[in-house]
Formats: structure tokens, sequence, C-alpha cells
């Protein structure tokens, strides 16, 4: 019997299921691992009992490879994969992308844009009378009406595009097993209308809710959207956050609060459950993501940084939520037995590394809390930034037998580590794998501010000190500093100032993120309606692909063909002076450049 869920009829008469309970399609190859959405709930639903096949890279030009495991008794589970769609196919420009990490091969065209409206209404075709129940980035995320920036307009809930019966949002787990539980024991989905973390559509007003703005009225007005974000950001809190409705049309989208976090125990179970930790054995071609993350491990959930681009709070949620040292260690040790580990484990941590073991010192515990971030303007003084539990981690995951190297790579949070010195001196001297990665995103207050992000001032601190720690360890170090161009509030004139500070600096970089207005984050909010979502005021955007293509250009000013390209941009902007300013600056010189590793880069996105 294969060690992965069946994804054919074959293989679940294997199992001696002949009917599925559920079957769960996604825009992703399957690799049964925790660090993917569809295999990780696939996997919780099969340990309480149900039968689970999975349906990965369907062909959506026809209904047959929708039917490859029969009619589900329960219902169909869809998403789109591990990032939305449109992130997926195309560039911050809207230029098609030609590969893509989650395919075997490495190959574009496995899924189709706007993967989870295709799907649902192939399965629709198939099987009309299944009920469709969407989940993953791209349904959560798009579960209210949302600024659409391919499209360029705001869209509806994702509930009424796809003609899906409900939305599960977030990360899932206890939402998905209640209704699989609450539909075997007969109760039909239409009427389970008290499920956290679910939306549905519904013909009347509900009680003891906070009505948004109607999709009519945001989509008819930027300052009418704006509050509409504010309101639904404003109940995030699982704890205290109220059901959100919106009216489209002469229907109402219902958005109960979101689920409960998971507890330690209950998140040890989820990475307890029996992964192969390996793709499913039909594939002939190796898959970029799985080679990015086979060696790493997820230490903990969700993000309390509430960056204004980033839509992890909105998904994973902002409480931390740890797994135990033993959880992990056994996970490791698990690892270490594949005949293709080496000794080397690639990353310990999850969205914020150093935010595991931390949480809200608040007499509640931050149940009532409602700021989108612990972090800015500056940190909360209810929060407990302990930093024992995360440096006895990293001693004890990297004392494993066959654990000869463990570095940290998914990423740090500058400003919560100046609040950690035991973690900050464990990670510069022992697991930093010659460069880590630092997301600043920018060095200039102004856009830092709009970004939700620290200063300039505060990574200038941080960088010194893993300077001197590497030194006095006697090691060759570099930073990664993660840096982005077009983020709302950044004009021309901010890129050449935070050049002329990574120049000062003595930092060069190679690699740029342009920003892009995914739905559901403050940043897309201010780039639709060009107001601040927290201060009301306007905010600068950029908007031509000329603007954006020099803003990216002007970081990498060092490399030849950049700087011809910065050059004729900025003499058909008539701005000399900023290029005399650059001047300047590489007459200054700008120190070592930081190389990047090439390769396929970790998303900061959500499952």
């Amino acid at each position: 019997m294969s060690r992965h869920l069946p994804i054919t009829l074959d293989e679940a008469r294997g199992r001696g299921w002949h009917e599925l309970d559920i079957v769960l399609v996604t825009g992703d190859a399957y690799i049964d691992h925790p660090a993917f959405g569809v295999p990780l709930l696939g996997r919780w639903l099969e340990s309480h009992g149900f039968r689970v096949g999975i349906i990965a890279q369907p062909d959506w030009r026809s209904k047959e490879p929708f039917m490859a495991l029969g009619r589900p008794r329960l219902f169909f589970g869809v998403s789109a994969g591990a990032m939305d769609s449109m992130v997926a196919h195309y560039t911050p420009r809207k230029k098609l992308r030609h590969d893509d990490a989650y395919t075997p091969g490495g190959k574009y065209g496995a899924r189709p844009n706007r993967a989870a409206l295709s799907y649902t209404s192939r399965l629709k075709e198939a099987y009309r009378d299944v009920p469709v129940v969407l989940g993953g980035i791209e349904a959560s995320l798009r579960r209210l009406a949302h600024y659409d920036y391919w499209d360029d307009k705001v869209r509806r809930s994702i509930l009424l595009d796809a003609k899906a019966d409900l939305v599960v949002y977030g990360m899932a787990e206890q939402p998905l097993l209640e209704l699989a539980r609450r539909m075997k024991g007969g109760e039909p989905l239409e009427q389970i209308r008290d499920l956290r973390g679910s939306v549905y559509a519904a013909k009347q007003l509900p009680e003891n809710c906070v009505e948004l703005p109607s999709f009519e009225q945001v989509s008819g007005s930027k300052e009418i959207y704006l509050e509409a974000f504010r309101q639904a950001e404003s109940e995030q809190n699982p704890y205290c956050g109220k059901t959100l409705v919106q009216a489209h049309a002469e229907r109402f989208v219902v958005c109960n609060p979101p689920a409960l976090p998971l507890t330690t125990a209950e998140l040890d179970a989820v990475y307890a459950l029996p992964f192969s930790r390996e793709p499913h054995p039909s594939y002939r071609e190796s898959i970029p993501a799985f080679e990015q993350i086979k060696t790493s491990l997820t230490s903990h959930r969700g993000c309390y940084g509430g960056c204004s681009f980033c839509a992890i709070s909105s998904h994973q949620g902002k409480f931390i939520q740890s797994r135990s040292t033993g959880s992990v260690t056994a996970e490791l040790q698990i690892l270490t037995k594949k005949p293709w580990f080496r000794g080397t484990i690639s990353d310990l941590g999850g969205p914020t590394a150093n935010m595991y073991g931390t949480c809200c010192g608040a007499p509640d515990g931050g149940n009532s809390c409602r700021r989108p971030s612990c972090l800015h303007p500056k940190p909360c003084p209810n929060l407990k930034a302990d930093d024992r539990p995360a440096v006895a981690l990293l001693r004890k995951a990297s004392g494993c037998s066959g654990v000869r190297t463990l570095t940290v790579t998914s990423g740090i949070r500058n400003d919560l580590l100046e609040l950690q010195p035991e973690y900050c001196k464990a990670l510069i001297e022992q697991h930093v794998g010659g460069l880590l990665k630092v997301a600043p995103e920018h060095l200039v207050d102004a856009v830092t501010t709009l970004m939700r992000k620290p200063g300039k001032a505060l990574f200038a601190r941080f960088l010194e000190r893993f300077r001197d720690e590497s030194r006095k360890a006697g090691k060759v170090q570099a930073v990664v500093p993660y840096l982005m161009s077009g983020h709302p509030g950044c004009r021309v004139d901010e890129m050449v100032l935070l050049l002329k500070e990574l120049q000062r600096l003595k930092l060069k970089v190679e690699q740029v993120q342009e920003f892009t207005p995914t739905p559901g984050t403050a940043a897309t909010c201010m780039y639709y309606t060009g107001l601040d979502p927290d201060s009301g005021k306007p905010v600068y955007v950029a908007r031509t692909d000329r603007e954006k293509i020099l803003q990216k250009s002007i970081l990498l000013w060092h490399l030849p063909e950049e700087r011809q390209r910065v050059v004729k941009l900025l003499r058909e902007l008539g701005r000399a002076d900023l290029l005399r300013l650059l001047d300047e600056g590489q007459q200054s010189g700008g120190g070592q450049q930081q190389r990047q590793r090439k390769g396929p880069q970790k998303k900061r996105t959500a499952r």
C-alpha cells in the first residue's frame, strides 16, 4: 500500500476504500509533507477516521480529471495551492512567469488563472449536487469584496464568484474537521452557519454582526473601501472579533470570526501525522518547492509583526502557536533517517524565526487586543519576548544525532531581536550559514512607517552588532537585506535615499522584490485608494511600469546594465539632481557585495 493518500481509484481500493468521504483538489503537485496545506489537511482528516483522496493539478479544460476519485460522500475541498494563482503566474508588472516551483520540473502551466474558480466550475459540472468548500491562501484572502490588481478593480467575494458552497479560511484544521464531523452526522452543509473560520452566503442579515459597506459601495468609492478595510482588519482577533457581513446585491456574505489558535498539544498532533515527507512516487521530475524545504522544519505558526504588505496575520493569525521541543526533535529524528539527508538542517523557524515561544503578557492574554501589530510603531509593553524557549530549541535540535549543522534561514524581525540578547548571540555564533536573511524592506523612515516596519536606526544597530559578534566568533558572515521597491509611499527620491543608506552601511544587493498588491493587505488598500488606512492621509503610489523599473534598478546601481537604465530614465524625468547624488555614492565606494543564493526564493506568504 502506498504511503501517500490515494490519487487514483486503484490506490483507494488498495486501502480497502470503495468510496471516499472527502476529495481534496489542489493546484500544487502532491507532496506529502506538513509544509504543504492540502496534504496536511488530508492527513489530519484521515487521522480522524475520514477516507480522503487528493486530485493534484488536474487539467481544468474538462471535467473528467475531476472525476478521477469518483463522487465523495461528504464534499470536495478546493485550494488553488500554496500561492494565489495570479501571484504564481504573473510578475509585479503583470508579465507572465515561465516557471512554477510547485510543479514537477518547475514547469509553468499546470494550473489555471484564478484556480479556485476554475476548479469549482468543473466540479459542479461533474457533480452538481456535491458541496464544494474553498480554502487555501487564494480563497482565504478573497473572502470579502477585495481589490484585484490583475483586473484593476474591486471583485466580489470569491464565495460568490466561484459559486462555491462554503469558504473555510485560515489554516483550517479545526473548522474543516468540525465540518466533516457534522456532515457525517447527517447535518446538511447549508444548515451549518456557526462554524468559526467559515464564510457563507445568506438571504437575510444575521443578528449580532458588524455590517460592512456593501460590495456596490466599496467598488464605487475608494473612501468607503478604506473604511470597510479598517472595520474588517479590526475584527481579526479570534477571541473578540465579531461576525462580518457584507451585502452583495440581494445576498449577504457572512464571515464568521476566525478559528481559535491551536494549542501546543494540538499543533504537535498535526506534525506527528504519518507524512512520508516526499512527493508522490508517480512524479518523475524534481519539484523545486520540495527541494527548497525538504531539510527544514517549522517550529511555530502565526506572526504579530503586522507588516502592511504581508498577509500572514490575516491567514495564520497574529497569535504565535509554538510546537514543543519534543515534537520538533521527533520530526528531526525522522528527517535524519532519510537517505538524502546529509546532516544539514536548512531552516528551523516559521514566518518569523525569532517569534518562537513568545506570547502576550496582558492580563487577558491579548484576547481583547485589536491592534494589527505588536511591534509597530514600537514593541507593545505586554509582549513577552522571552528568548529562552527559542535558545533551548536551537540547542536541543543541534544536539540531535545525525545533525551536523543547523541554520536559521526563514528570516528574523530585528526590532524583536533587540529584546532577545541570548537568541541573537546564539544565532550569530552558531546558526548562520554564511548569510543571514533580514527584511528591513526599506531604510527611509517615511516608507517603513507605512510598511509598519522599524526604521533605519534600528537596522544599523543590528548590523553593527552582527558584524561585531561575527568577528568575535571568528566567522566570515554577511547579512542579506530583503528590500522592496514600489511600496505605497515610496517615490524615486526615497529609493535614492535608500541606496545612499546602503552605501553608508557598506551593503550591496543583487535581488530586489517589487511590491505586488495582493488581496487583503493594508498596503494593497493603500495602492488602490491612495490613502493610508492608519491615518487616512494621502499616500503616493508608483503606478507606471517605467517608475517601477526605475525604483528597482536604483538599488542595483552597481551593476553596469542597471546603471545605464537608471541614467536613461532619470534623464527622461528631468531628475539630474538625483543623478548627481547617485554619482557621489558611486565615487565614495559602497562596501562589500552581498550575494544571495540562487534557487527558488521562500515566499513570504502563508499556507
